[in-house]
């Protein structure tokens, strides 16, 4: 009898990735299984007490993808769509995000099947605390380092933070990271991925000769992401023609006030009704004939069924994944430049080991001091996968790979197999 092809999922994607990098570093079969098997995998379920007086038992999970370059690092998200597959995918990518900035991380990332929109804060409390007593043994400042993601916040990783101190018996800032500031977290933390993201987009259009002052733009996704991505391309003098949210989407083509439609954003829970912009279709955000696209989202938003109509020369990867293999590999025929995730979004992780180090060592630095060092972290980071990408006639996200998946590969080579 018949059954349907299982669909594509984004761990397939992440490990085809890696077999294009198999195809151009040569490395065996074995090497190959070794780097696509996450090394450590826990799932957990999470009983929580609703606010009704009810019981609900939710799902969480941690995968740490790999230790060959130090401890674990990667985020939490509480998304309903998450699932072991998925996180596996983000965990891979976070050993190929680190091992491109040349931080001593492997990658992880973890998450709970969860809609946060239907939880009270307190519930929320409930479920992280749950959540990280779950995976405490296997998380910890020289083991597993984990932070914000989709989903969650700085008030989430204080909660972890508080959790993992309560239970070892004195307080540990260095557990997570994305902390608030008062309990040990990093000034410029909050914004690090957007500045990041804006980072990639100025490179990416001065390789072009395109000039930033009246660039056009668009950004799907109004989180923490992409608002700021947003505010920090309209502060250059890029053109935010249209923004969308998971509850729609508006266009100006004058350029949208970032400010206002954040106000607006902030009192409403949406971009749709703003009086500075008219609704469009969600669809067609990335769609439209403007100089860079940045999809700032969740994954596999640009997809064999899309990518012919992207008209933008440019996409810079704000989310983990939002590009499927089979999109990606349209992007690239039509001559697309593609600003791969685990560059592009990079600069959360970034601030993240600079806020392990400032834990670790009790000693705080100046937000200008942080910014200063994640640009030029990045660009150094940038000007490697550019580079690199000429030299081999490749697209950029195959360099990003190959270059990482090398580093991690060396790495774990130098250390020798155990026993």
């Amino acid at each position: 009898m018949a059954t349907d092809k299982p669909t594509r999922t984004p761990f397939d994607d992440a490990k085809d990735q890696l077999r294009k990098a198999q195809e151009i570093l040569g490395f065996s079969d074995g090497q190959y299984e070794m780097l696509a098997t996450p090394r450590r995998e826990m799932a957990v379920a999470i009983p929580i007490r609703r606010d009704d007086g009810s019981t609900e038992v939710l799902h969480g999970y941690r995968v740490q993808h790999n230790f060959s370059r130090g401890p674990a690092k990667g985020g939490i998200r509480f998304a309903p769509q998450v699932d072991l597959e998925e996180v596996r995918a983000l965990a891979m990518w976070m050993s190929w995000k680190c091992a491109l900035l040349g931080l001593p991380y492997g990658g992880a990332k973890g998450g709970v099947t969860i809609d946060p929109s239907k939880y009270s804060q307190a519930e929320l409390e409930r479920v992280m605390r749950r959540y990280t007593s779950e995976i405490l043994p296997i998380i910890g400042p020289e083991k597993d380092i984990p932070a914000p993601d989709v989903g969650t916040s700085e008030q989430h990783m204080a909660w972890m933070m508080d959790t993992y101190s309560q239970s070892v018996g004195y307080t540990v800032p260095g557990v997570c990271t994305g902390k608030p500031v008062e309990l040990g977290g990093s000034l410029g933390r909050a914004e690090s991925t957007s500045l990041g993201v804006f980072f990639m987009v100025k490179a990416a259009l001065k390789k072009l000769g395109i000039n930033m002052e009246g660039a056009t733009g668009t950004v799907q996704g109004f989180g923490k992401v992409g608002r700021g991505a947003a505010a920090f391309m309209a502060r250059a003098g890029i053109k935010v023609v249209a923004i969308s949210d998971v509850y729609g989407a508006v266009r100006n083509d004058e350029g949208i006030d970032i400010e206002a439609l954040g106000k607006h954003v902030d009192e409403t829970g949406k971009v749709v009704g703003f009086s500075g912009a008219t609704e469009m279709d969600p669809a067609d955000v990335l769609l439209l004939d403007v100089d860079v696209v940045v999809p700032a989202a969740i994954e596999s938003v640009i997809t064999a069924a899309n990518a012919e109509k992207v008209k933008a020369p440019i996409v810079v990867e704000g989310a983990n994944g939002p590009t499927d293999f089979a999109g990606d590999a349209i992007l690239v025929k039509n001559g697309k430049l593609v600003v791969p995730d685990i560059l592009a979004n990079s600069g959360g992780v970034l601030v993240s080991y600079y806020e392990w180090v400032q834990s670790r060592d009790n000693f705080f630095w100046d937000l200008k001091r942080v910014q200063e060092n994640q640009e030029i972290r990045m660009m150094k980071a940038w000007k490697e996968v550019d580079e690199y990408a000429a030299k081999k006639q490749i697209p950029l996200r195959v360099a990003a790979t190959v270059l990482s998946v090398e580093r991690v590969l060396h790495a774990h080579q130098m250390r020798g197999l155990y026993p």
